[in-house]
């Protein structure tokens, strides 16, 4: 995809522009959002975004990025844990938990789904959200197939147990934040561990684990 950017933003303040899209997409959600929002939860002027972004587009879409680099630190910390291990604290850090703020977390969410409905129409938009979820499926992929390589897992394909475990999550999300659903977090959760991550995982395994 390309960039239109002439000037990419220094990296701090590239993370005040992207922290204050948060905020400003929680306030406002994506249809009302204007650049002026974002400047203004910034305290930097609309002149400087466009300098930097061009258009509230590629400033989106320059949000999505950050949201992915984000889950990549998240997957990095993960490192040295065993593969089943590694597999239920991604599938819980994709997740709201207690420490989340409902309402924040819930308006957020809806905002994302409103960016998410512009995909079909909008190429850079389509393509940085396939980036986003093909990093995703890959990243639970490589932690499958490390699992059944070294025998924690049995013989499963790790490419569709990975669209599963992230079609399901995505799922409890969005009953989460458009119907109102709050125990759709922790039922999926539930569900997945055990009907997937426990189904997976080899007998001989999970006694070592006991």
């Amino acid at each position: 995809m390309t960039d239109d950017r002439d000037t990419p933003a220094p990296r701090d303040v590239h993370e005040e522009v992207m922290e204050a899209t948060y905020r400003a997409l929680c306030d406002n959600g994506f249809a009302s959002l204007t650049m002026q929002d974002i400047a203004d939860e910034a305290g930097k002027s609309t002149s400087l975004l466009h300098y930097h972004y061009d258009t509230k587009r590629n400033l989106l879409v320059s949000f999505l990025a950050y949201l992915l680099e984000g889950f990549e630190e998240k997957f990095e910390e993960t490192e040295g844990e065993s593969p089943d291990e590694r597999l239920r604290t991604l599938v819980d850090r994709l997740l709201p938990d207690d420490d989340d703020d409902d309402d924040e977390y819930a308006r957020f969410g809806r905002a994302l789904m409103e960016l998410r409905m512009r995909a079909p129409y909008e190429d850079a938009y389509r393509e940085q959200l396939q980036t986003n979820m093909r990093t995703l499926r890959d990243r639970f992929a490589a932690v499958i197939r490390e699992g059944v390589e070294t025998g924690t897992f049995r013989e499963v394909d790790p490419e569709r147990t990975a669209r599963l475990l992230l079609d399901a999550l995505d799922g409890a999300r969005s009953a989460h934040v458009t119907l109102g659903d709050d125990d759709a977090p922790e039922e999926i959760a539930a569900a997945l561990d055990e009907f997937v991550l426990s189904s997976i995982l080899r007998a001989d395994a999970e006694a070592d684990d006991e």
